[in-house]
C-alpha cells in the first residue's frame, strides 16, 4: 500500500494494486480515516482490482480548504477518478458522508461508473421523508445541530484528547473497539484538519447547494447498479431511514442487512460486508 498525492487536486490517497487494474475508489465519513478501507482492499486487491482510498477533503493531509458543500467535494471527487482513469468507467465505495459523495457522483456522471456500494447512510431524498416520519432520529443526529456552532463545538470535540470522538464511535456502533491505535491515528487526522471535519455539517446550510443535490436527486432513479448495506444496530442512522429508498434507484439495487453490526459495519463486520461488495463488483 502506498501514499501518494494527486497532481491535479492535491488529494492524497492510499493506493494498493496495479496502476492497469480495474479502480475501486473508496470513501470514508466521519469521523474517519482511509485505514478503514483496508479489510476491502486486501480482499479487492487480492482479487485483480486497483483499490485508492483518498483522505477526503478537509482531512490531513489533503487539502484543508472549503467549499464543503456536496456539490464541490463531488466534482474534487471526480477529478480525482478523472486523472486515475480517464477513460474507463470505475466502482466506487462510500461510508457515510462518502456514501452521499457517491450518491451525487452516480446522479451526475453515471457514464462514470461500472458499480457502486454505499454504507451506513441511505438515499438523501429517502431520509429527507423518513426524518420527517421518525421524528426519534432527530435525538440521534443532535450533534449535528452542536457542530452548526462554530467555536464552540471546536472546543467540545478537542477536550480530553478528542474523547467525544471515541463517544460518538461508542454511540453508533455499539461493543464495538476498532483499537486505541486506530483512535490515535483519528485524532492525529483530526488534530491537523480541525475544524475543517466538521465544517461538512456546516455546508447543509447552504441552500444553493442544498436545491443542487435535491434537484440532481430528483431528476431519475440512479441507474449504476448499487448495492446499499446498513448494521441493524446502527446508533448514528437508524434503518428505518433507509426505508422505500429503492424507489430512487433502477432496478439493478440490493440491500444487505446485518444484524449486530452498527455504523462501522464494514470494521465490525468484515467478512460479510467484503463479501458482499466483492461479489456485486464481480457482477458488474
Amino acid at each position: 500500500m502506498r501514499r501518494l498525492r494527486s497532481d491535479r487536486t492535491g488529494i492524497s490517497y492510499l493506493s494498493s494494486g496495479a496502476e492497469d487494474a480495474p479502480l475501486v475508489v473508496c470513501l470514508h465519513g466521519f469521523p474517519d480515516i482511509p485505514r478503514t478501507w483496508t479489510p476491502l482492499t486486501e480482499r479487492l486487491t487480492a482479487e485483480g482490482y486497483r483499490v485508492i482510498s483518498p483522505w477526503l477533503p478537509g482531512y490531513a493531509p489533503s487539502p484543508l480548504d472549503g467549499p464543503f458543500d456536496i456539490p464541490t467535494l463531488t466534482r474534487t471527487i471526480m477529478s480525482l477518478v478523472d486523472e486515475l482513469s480517464p477513460s474507463n468507467p470505475v466502482r466506487i465505495v462510500g461510508h457515510d458522508w462518502g456514501s452521499v459523495i457517491v450518491q451525487y457522483a452516480l446522479a451526475a456522471w453515471p457514464e462514470r461508473f461500472r458499480a457502486a456500494a454505499a454504507l451506513a447512510l441511505p438515499h438523501v431524498l429517502a431520509v429527507e421523508t423518513n426524518f420527517a416520519r421518525y421524528p426519534s432520529e432527530l435525538q440521534r443526529s443532535a450533534y449535528m445541530a452542536l457542530f452548526q456552532v462554530p467555536l464552540v463545538s471546536d472546543r467540545i470535540v478537542k477536550l480530553r484528547n478528542y474523547r467525544y470522538i471515541e463517544r460518538l464511535w461508542r454511540t453508533w456502533s455499539p461493543g464495538f473497539d476498532p483499537g486505541s491505535d486506530y483512535f490515535d491515528e483519528i485524532k492525529l487526522c483530526l488534530r491537523a484538519s480541525m475544524p475543517a471535519p466538521l465544517k461538512y455539517y456546516r455546508a447543509m446550510t447552504s441552500l444553493n447547494a442544498v436545491r443542487q443535490v435535491r434537484e440532481t436527486l430528483a431528476a431519475g432513479p440512479i441507474l449504476v447498479p448499487t448495492i446499499y448495506l446498513h448494521g441493524e444496530r446502527d446508533g448514528c442512522i437508524g434503518l428505518e431511514i433507509a426505508e422505500d429508498q429503492e424507489a430512487h434507484f433502477s432496478a439493478l439495487f440490493e440491500v444487505v442487512r446485518l444484524a449486530d453490526a452498527g455504523h462501522f459495519l464494514h470494521l465490525e463486520r468484515p467478512a460479510e460486508v467484503n463479501a458482499a461488495i466483492s461479489r456485486w463488483f464481480g457482477a458488474h
